[in-house]
Order: structure tokens, then C-alpha cells, then sequence
């Protein structure tokens, strides 16, 4: 199959491999960050990518299973630097012959070792520059990929076939090792143009301290979703009983915040706390604030509902409650749109003088990173 074709198949996956990629980056980046860079993400993506070509390049074209049953070619080739031997005996390359030149680089016995070099130059520069390998750990995590590419080809793409449709070759482990060895020199005058991920992660960092509408939003649904689980493994587990599970909301919006440092589980996840308008962990307005919201988004609307339904003519039921269901809606639309894509205050943060904080810091994240470096 042809390279660009196979390309052009990656380039239809990609989107399906990023979806799935892209919460648990969100969520990663913002827990470590608080934030994302727009050109971190796109060099991840792009390495994500990068990853999906090469293991299309590798296995494609599938073939039939009843074609490989009836296969009978060798599955390996143990002999290092054979491809040398094979180039040597099998080329139409005469050194006195300069018109054989072009005539041997086109042949497979030249383009393929070739190939296999260039296959995984890019994983060279992306170790190096995004995550900081060193040279031996470039040269071992380039065996590494080479050596799942190998044994996914040996066994027949993980036993779906009956045996390896493609022959399991030391020499690919020798080439494409050394590709991620050039990659990684290769790469060192280009990460001089961009900047360095670090200088990216530090960026974020900084403003991160501007807790954004995306980073509230992200922090409102992570708590919601742990929620709702719970709520879940009740009913299965236990009871689905109304009562029990009001009572594991309060106890995760109201109490556990009182152990965690004014945070909920989400929250603490996300580096987020919530403090007073002098950034002072106050007990006192943590509840006041939990308790406003309740009332403002749960409470009133429930009540001027309720009041609603007990008028006994139908004609101003109908009507007032036509334009009181319509103010809430638009209530609701209006608050949703302030605090998701909005950096302003709520109402219930108003009346209680609280806000949210950051707690990522620079310093913190150094310390994280140089804990992690030690062990």
C-alpha cells in the first residue's frame, strides 16, 4: 500500500484517538497546570498523531486471514545487518556505473532499510524535546517502540491472524533505533526556535491565578459527575432511596469541604479551594456561600414553582405561570453563561464574600517535579 495512502487513513482515526485522548489531558494539565497552553496541546496532539501514522505504516494493508493461513515465507530474520548483504547481492547499484545510482534508490532494498530510519527520527525529536529524554533513554525507548511494532507484526496482529503476515526483523529493531538516535541530534537545533515546555508549563502556571469560566465549569462537572456516581453505586448497592441521596450530597458539598481545606473532592483535584475576599480560609462563609446557592438555584425556584400550582384559577396559573417558568429559564441561562465563560463573580459569592483560589504555584510544581525525579 501505498505511504500517502496509509497516511491519509491515520488522518481519519486521528480524530477518534484525540477524543479519547482529550479529557484525560484536560483534566491532567489543569490538576498539574491549571491551565493548558494552546502549543503544548499541539505538539502532543501532533506526537499522537506521529504515533498513529507509524503503527498504521506498520500493519497496513491488512490482508485476508484465509491468505495468511496459507502463508509459508520465514515469520523471522535473526541476523543483524543482513540488510547490508541484501543490498550488496540483490541491488542493480554498480559503483563504475553512475546510471545505476537512481535506479538502486528506488529499489526496496535501499528505500525500506531507508525507511525504517526515517520511521522513527520524529519519536527522537519528540523525546527529546517533549519529555526531556536523555540519550540512553531516547536509544531505549526507541528499541522499545521498534520491539512493539516487531512483535505486533510476529504475532499476527495480537493472534487475530493464524500467524505474522510481515517478517519479524532484527534489522528493524537495529534501524528504527537508530532513527530515534538521529531524531534525538537532529533535534536540538530546532528546539532552540520554540519554546521549551518547561518556559510552556511555567506560562500556564502564571495564569492559572485567573480562575477562568472552562477551569469552574471543568471543576462544576468533575463534582457533579462524582456525585452522581455515588448516587449510582447507592441505588445498585443499597437503596434507591431519596433520602440517602440528599444526604451524600450534603455530606460531599458540606462536610467534606470542612476536611479538605474548604475544597470539594473536585476541587482538591483541580487545585482549587475556596477562600474569603482576603484569602483566608473562613468556615463560616464557606457554608453561607453552599447555603446561598441552594437557596437561589434550588430553593426559590422550587417554592415560586409550588406557590404557582396552589392558585385555583386556571386562567392566571396558566398565564403567570407561563412567564415565571420563562424568567426562571432565563435566570438559569444567564447564570450558566456567567459562570462557564465568564470570569465575574456569582451572586451567592457576592453576599458571602468568597471566591475561588488557585492553589497551584510555581514553587509547588518544582517541588512535585524534583520528588518525582528523586525516586
Amino acid at each position: 500500500m501505498n505511504y500517502i495512502v496509509v497516511i491519509k487513513y491515520a488522518t481519519l482515526f486521528f480524530p477518534f484517538f484525540a477524543l479519547l485522548f482529550t479529557l484525560p489531558f484536560i483534566l491532567t494539565e489543569y490538576h498539574k497546570y491549571g491551565g493548558i497552553s494552546k502549543l503544548k496541546s499541539f505538539i502532543i496532539y501532533m506526537f499522537i498523531y506521529y504515533l498513529i501514522c507509524a503503527y498504521f505504516l506498520v500493519i497496513l494493508p491488512l490482508p485476508k486471514i484465509s491468505e495468511v493461513a496459507k502463508l509459508t515465507t520465514p515469520r523471522t530474520q535473526l541476523i543483524p545487518f543482513d540488510f547490508i548483504l541484501d543490498f550488496i547481492k540483490h541491488s542493480s547499484l554498480d559503483i563504475s556505473d553512475t546510471s545505476t545510482y537512481i535506479t538502486a534508490i528506488k529499489e526496496m532494498y535501499f528505500y525500506g532499510p531507508v525507511f525504517n530510519i526515517i520511521l522513527t527520527i520524529p519519536f527522537g525529536i519528540f523525546l527529546r524535546y517533549l519529555f526531556k529524554c536523555d540519550l540512553k533513554k531516547t536509544i531505549f525507548y526507541s528499541f522499545l517502540l521498534s520491539l512493539f511494532f516487531e512483535l505486533t507484526q510476529l504475532t499476527g496482529l495480537y493472534f487475530i491472524y493464524p500467524r505474522s503476515y510481515r517478517l519479524f526483523d532484527v534489522d528493524d529493531l537495529i534501524l528504527n533505533t537508530l532513527g530515534g538516535l538521529l531524531g534525538y541530534y537532529i533535534s536540538k537545533p530546532f528546539i532552540k526556535l520554540i519554546p521549551s515546555i518547561k518556559s510552556l508549563n511555567n506560562e500556564t502556571i502564571e495564569k492559572s491565578k485567573i480562575i477562568t469560566g472552562f477551569r469552574r465549569s471543568l471543576v462544576f462537572s468533575l463534582d457533579l459527575f462524582i456525585v452522581l456516581t455515588l448516587d449510582l453505586l447507592i441505588i445498585i448497592f443499597i437503596k434507591d432511596n431519596i433520602y440517602i441521596n440528599l444526604l451524600v450530597i450534603f455530606i460531599y458539598y458540606f462536610i467534606i469541604p470542612l476536611f479538605l481545606d474548604t475544597s470539594t473532592l473536585g476541587q482538591k483535584f483541580l487545585k482549587i479551594k475556596v477562600l474569603d475576599y482576603q484569602e483566608n480560609k473562613n468556615i463560616k462563609r464557606l457554608i453561607l456561600r453552599k447555603l446561598l446557592f441552594v437557596i437561589i438555584y434550588i430553593l426559590i425556584p422550587i417554592l415560586t414553582c409550588s406557590i404557582i400550582l396552589n392558585i385555583t384559577n386556571d386562567y392566571i396559573r396558566e398565564f403567570i405561570g407561563l412567564i415565571i417558568i420563562i424568567l426562571i429559564l432565563i435566570f438559569y441561562l444567564v447564570s450558566i453563561i456567567k459562570y462557564f465563560f465568564t470570569k465575574k463573580e456569582m451572586l451567592y459569592e457576592r453576599i458571602s464574600r468568597t471566591k475561588l483560589v488557585s492553589t497551584i504555584s510555581l514553587e509547588n510544581v518544582e517541588k512535585t517535579l524534583d520528588k518525582n525525579n528523586l525516586k
